[in-house]
């Protein structure tokens, strides 16, 4: 029985409650040795300060005595040697090493950049659009196929405009190469009159009529230079007439013949639109041909009317002006060669003409030219 006994007290190693017994067994054996061992187990430096194996060990007891709520990304805890004041201060933060989790709030959004390459992409988008609208509706008008937006009135008042001017610059190359010829001219006639006068010096028994000579061609040549005078004025005041004036009514008809071809250009789209069939994918393409068409229209009525106040500026002007040089001229000429020298001087003072008085050393102002 006893042996009965003795086997049936013993437990099989591998049974969960023989691991049971023996890690009691193990803990009585240890805690009656820790008296003994306990001093010794507490590692002392040589300046009597903990390790900082027993430091880690106390930061991991702390870290476990923590709530469950508060995480270790959430902590962070500083410890510090025996002479200081703060021990095993647990200050809430940011864990080193862990995740930093980002405020939520509003978002602010930027403005959006605009992108300059695309700006410029789209303006020679737009600008290749015009282009080949303008010219087809151009070669069509030169083919007879496309109709053409004409202002009867206006179309008359800029062809004459044009036929004018080139009138006009007929009259200044007229009027320059006389120019060039009397002051080749004068020119002529004042040394002409220096050699009779100095032949009247030297000649004796020919003293008078060398020296009426002498006189007559100096006196030519002095009306010459009045005369000469007055015909620069008129060149120079057809010049700005034709060159300015009429130029910068002519390069406003450019622009309205832009817009007009324009106009045209965009009011042939449309008609082709609305033409055609009207459904989901075409009333989109046909209110924004309308909107496209409407802008050109407003551009081409505006530079309609400029020219049309210029054309007549510029009448009132061409008259004004063309009236006073054309007496001018008249009254020089004839004044000129009737040998009336008073009537030219009388003639430039009206037309508030000076001239500068040739001297026997210094050149005439005409040489200078």
């Amino acid at each position: 029985m006893s042996e009965n006994n003795s086997e049936s007290t013993v437990l099989d190693e591998s049974h969960p409650a023989a691991e049971e017994v023996q890690s009691d067994s193990e803990e009585g054996a240890m805690a009656q040795e820790s008296p003994k061992n306990s001093a010794a187990e507490i590692p002392v430096t040589s300046n009597g300060q903990l390790e900082d194996s027993h430091e880690h060990s106390f930061n991991r007891d702390l870290k476990c005595s923590l709530p469950v709520g508060l995480g270790l990304s959430e902590t962070k805890i500083t410890s510090h040697g025996f002479d200081s004041t703060k021990e095993g201060v647990v200050e809430a933060g940011p864990f080193p090493g862990g995740r930093v989790q980002q405020k939520s709030g509003p978002v602010v959004l930027a403005d959006e950049v605009k992108n300059p390459a695309m700006e410029k992409l789209e303006l020679v988008r737009k600008w290749s659009l015009n282009t080949y609208k303008c010219t087809r509706q151009i070669i069509s008008e030169k083919l007879g196929r496309g109709s053409r937006t004409v202002d009867l009135d206006l179309e008359a008042q800029i062809d004459i405009l044009r036929d004018n001017k080139k009138k006009y610059e007929n009259i200044l190359k007229l009027a320059q190469t006389l120019s060039t010829q009397l002051f080749q001219m004068v020119h002529t006639q004042r040394q002409l009159g220096d050699a009779f006068a100095d032949l009247s010096l030297k000649s004796l028994e020919l003293h008078e009529e060398f020296g009426y000579n002498a006189e007559t061609q100096k006196l030519l040549a002095k009306n010459g230079e009045i005369l000469l005078g007055a015909i620069n004025f008129f060149i120079a005041s057809v010049t700005t007439l034709v060159n300015k004036t009429i130029e910068d009514t002519l390069l406003t008809v450019k622009q309205y013949e832009t817009a007009r071809i324009e106009y045209d250009a965009y009011r042939t789209d449309l008609e082709e639109l609305n033409l055609g069939p009207r459904d989901a994918n075409t009333l989109p393409k046909i209110e924004q041909s309308q909107q496209l068409f409407q802008m050109h229209k407003e551009k081409y009525d505006k530079m309609r009317n400029d020219v049309s106040i210029k054309l007549k500026f510029l009448e009132e002007n061409k008259v004004k002006v063309l009236h006073n040089q054309l007496v001018l001229f008249h009254n020089a000429i004839a004044a000129y060669f009737s040998g009336n020298q008073k009537q030219l001087e009388q003639t430039l003072k009206e037309f508030h003409i000076k001239l500068k008085t040739p001297g026997a050393d210094a050149p005439s102002w005409l040489e200078e030219q």
